[in-house]
């Protein structure tokens, strides 16, 4: 067996998908990692994901999964409760008999109220956000680009990112001991560009990464949120637009070192029964189009590994036999070839470790919009357990 010339350095990454109020159920996940002292080199998120992320990365405290749970709960305690739940009568065909049934109206009070602490409807609020470049001023809704003005959640971030960590100078080899805000902690979230439908990808290791960013990542049109002018003339959409999970993206950043792979799924990839009706058809249609998609990655990594062991195999033997009835030409392409592909662009999925969110009992279309206090408190529980489960 040949021993192969380049060891890799081997990363954790931790994918964080968008959500909305089911971000919730990450924070609860990222608690019970850092008790299980599990560390990441990279974390990697899009739209609430990328929220999440940025307080993991670049957390003001030494407790970063305090700051986030303080985080949630710091938004769902500015939820409104004004339109009361809903009691109606369903029949259960299974048992014949008539039951109660209970509905949460917490999604329809933060679409008609707003959450004060992430976003307000701009029937009560006519100021123009800063962050929205189309200045759009029009009070004819006919002509408005978006519903909800988000720029509210910069204050509530303030609180808790020092973005002094999430830029090129926190790099390993820009660290400086005495220097308590600089972390290790690669932050990579996603957006869209509007106008070419071209991904961006924002990596704290090649930008800084500002508000702006974080508020485009989280745009996302259909639910009236705007778009966000992150440089001259581009404009950024919800990176969930393109891809809810993005690992790809991990993989374009940092395409030479193996990984070890956990996804936080908010939306279920696998249910038990079929929808009952309208409302679960919608909401079973939303895990589809948001859960991970990125199976047939995993199995291009298998292939690209063992492309790589052929290739390093081979590259071992040419080193160790005489080159003398090689043309040179030839020599210097296999040497830059093997450089390239192998060393710069050989990262191989080791592992992928997936945590999940369990659907409620009776699913929503709406569910990913309470910001109630009890559901996101169920949420951040379920996701501590849920990690448990699947580490052991």
């Amino acid at each position: 067996m040949y021993n192969h010339t380049h060891v890799k350095e081997i990363e954790n990454v931790l994918i964080l998908q968008g959500g909305g109020s089911l971000g919730a159920f990450a924070c609860g996940v990222c608690k019970t990692l850092a008790k299980k002292d599990i560390k990441f080199d990279i974390i990697a998120g899009t739209s609430i994901g990328a929220i999440n992320g940025a307080i993991t990365a670049g957390s003001k405290n030494e407790n970063p999964q305090k700051d986030l749970e303080d985080f949630w709960i710091e938004i769902a305690e500015s939820s409104y409760n004004i339109i009361p739940d809903t009691l109606s009568l369903d029949y259960d065909y299974q048992n014949n008999q008539i039951n109660f049934k209970k509905s949460s109206s917490a999604s329809l009070n933060a679409a008609f109220f707003g959450v004060p602490k992430f976003f307000v409807p701009r029937w009560f609020n006519w100021n123009v956000s800063k962050y929205n470049s189309s200045k759009d001023y029009n009070i004819l809704p006919s002509h408005w680009t978006y519903i909800y003005d988000n720029s509210l959640l910069e204050k509530t971030l303030e609180k808790y990112i020092d973005f002094k960590k999430l830029c090129p100078d926190a790099k390993p080899n820009n660290i400086n001991n005495n220097d308590n805000s600089k972390n290790t902690v690669r932050l990579i979230i996603s957006a869209v560009d509007v106008l070419s439908a071209e991904p961006l990808i924002f990596d704290s290791y090649e930008t800084q990464i500002q508000m702006k960013h974080l508020l485009a990542t989280i745009g996302y049109p259909q639910y009236g949120f705007p778009w966000v002018e992150v440089n001259d003339g581009m404009y950024a959409w919800d990176g969930s637009l393109l891809s809810n999970t993005p690992i790809r993206e991990v993989m374009m950043a940092s395409p030479s070192n193996d990984k070890n792979i956990f996804i936080i799924e908010n939306y279920p990839k696998k249910i038990d029964k079929l929808p009952s009706n309208m409302s679960e058809v919608q909401s079973r249609a939303k895990d589809i189009m948001f859960t991970d998609k990125d199976e047939s990655l995993g199995k291009i990594s298998k292939l690209i590994t063992r492309h790589i062991t052929l290739i390093e195999t081979l590259y071992d033997i040419f080193e160790e036999h005489d080159h003398s009835k090689i043309d040179k030409d030839i020599i210097k392409y296999i040497e830059k070839e093997h450089k390239l592909l192998v060393e710069k662009y050989g990262a191989k999925i080791l592992k992928i470790i997936r945590i999940s969110r369990e659907n409620i009992e009776i699913p929503y279309a709406l569910q990913n919009a309470d910001f109630s206090v009890k559901t996101v408190k169920e949420l951040i529980l379920q996701g501590e357990n849920k990690a448990l489960q699947s580490l052991n």
